[in-house]
């Protein structure tokens, strides 16, 4: 929409468009992270469980050959032996299966929180069209993909190398050792690689996180049209409320009209005040305000009030302080004496005619 309008987008996302954002599955989440993790719990594994998973599977394995020789090859054999193998494989390679799903669990977790939407997963129609497809190989995003992915190589590759390139004085000497001597030695080269190859990995997954979240703000980012039509959404054209509103008011304001007849007296200030009160003796506390204005207002409560033979009674002082009272509530206490005096004179007049 941005680029139909030609407008940019410089304003800050809305709550609204980030929880948008977050049910379609477009949250800042960094693939580098779950990597650098895994690896790096990986070799945290290894370093206290590689022993005993060695020490396990050289049992296995001794087991196996010791035990191959008396056994006879029948197809129940077979089963049993290589349920046996399968068994007992599994159990050495739970933990590396646990740390897998708990890594990856947390790993996503702690980017993003909890998060449960099956959108990305609903067909989309548009993704089938091959110019669009075309066009996404060769976009900005795939573009620093592949930035990102040829630096990641290249690091670990320099890293590496320069790790294996400074064993190499000591690998002149494997030709004097023994099998197992060798392949410790080859085991601490590689263990070393892995854990510098490991320190890349955080420092380029801390950048990836930093760049992916900055990059969905981007995203997210909203122009000015936008902010508009979202605050219609969920506010309501303000149009349409101040239509609703001038309504209202209308109607309010007839009912209230419709009260001018049934008033006992109207109060009004010479220039532009008008206030109607109503007051029945015996079933009202106190003289009520049924109806007020001001200017052309305050004249069509005067017009009706003369129409229906409701006394006017000019004062000033009354009718400003009246005014100032909201329609159906009570005279205030301290303006009962004047407004008890103003329909004291009203019964009069209406005794003598």
């Amino acid at each position: 929409m941005a680029e139909e309008s030609g407008q940019e987008r410089t304003e800050e996302a809305t709550s609204k468009r980030r929880e948008d954002f977050r049910k379609k599955g477009q949250v800042a989440q960094s693939k580098e992270v779950n990597t650098a993790a895994l690896l790096s719990l990986s070799l945290l594994l290894w370093y206290f469980y590689g022993g005993s998973f060695w020490s396990q599977l050289s049992w296995l394995v001794s087991h196996f050959w010791e035990q191959s020789g008396s056994l006879a090859v029948t197809p129940q054999s077979v089963v049993q032996i290589l349920l046996f193998v399968l068994q007992k494989t599994a159990v050495l390679l739970s933990p590396l299966f646990l740390m897998v799903l708990v890594v990856g669990f947390f790993a996503s977790f702690l980017q993003i929180g909890w998060l449960f939407t099956g959108k990305p997963l609903m067909p989309d129609l548009t993704k089938l069209d091959p110019i669009k497809g075309a066009g996404r190989f060769v976009s900005k995003r795939s573009l620093v993909e592949l930035v990102k992915s040829l630096a990641k190589v290249a690091l670990v590759g320099y890293v590496a190398y320069k790790t294996v390139y400074s064993e190499f004085d000591n690998a002149l000497y494997l030709v004097d050792m023994d099998v197992i001597e060798t392949l410790y030695y080859v085991g601490r080269v590689a263990m070393a690689v892995l854990m510098k190859s490991c320190g890349i990995m955080i420092l380029l997954a801390l950048l990836d996180f930093m760049f992916v979240r900055w990059e969905m703000e981007e995203k997210m980012k909203m122009t000015k049209q936008e902010q508009k039509e979202e605050f219609k959404e969920s506010e309501g054209d303000p149009h349409l409320k101040a239509k609703v509103r001038s309504i209202q008011q209308q109607m309010a304001r007839r009912r209230m009209m419709a009260e001018v007849p049934k008033a006992d007296v109207v109060i009004t200030n010479p220039t532009h005040l008008s206030v109607a009160i109503k007051y029945e003796q015996g079933e009202m506390d106190a003289p009520v305000i049924i109806a007020k204005g001001a200017d052309n207002l305050a004249m069509k409560i005067r017009e009706i009030a003369r129409e229906n033979s409701v006394p006017l009674v000019e004062n000033v002082d009354v009718a400003r302080a009246l005014y100032k009272v909201e329609v159906g509530e009570v005279v205030p206490e301290q303006m009962f004496q004047a407004v008890a005096e103003i329909l004291a004179y009203v019964y009069s007049l209406k005794r003598k005619s």
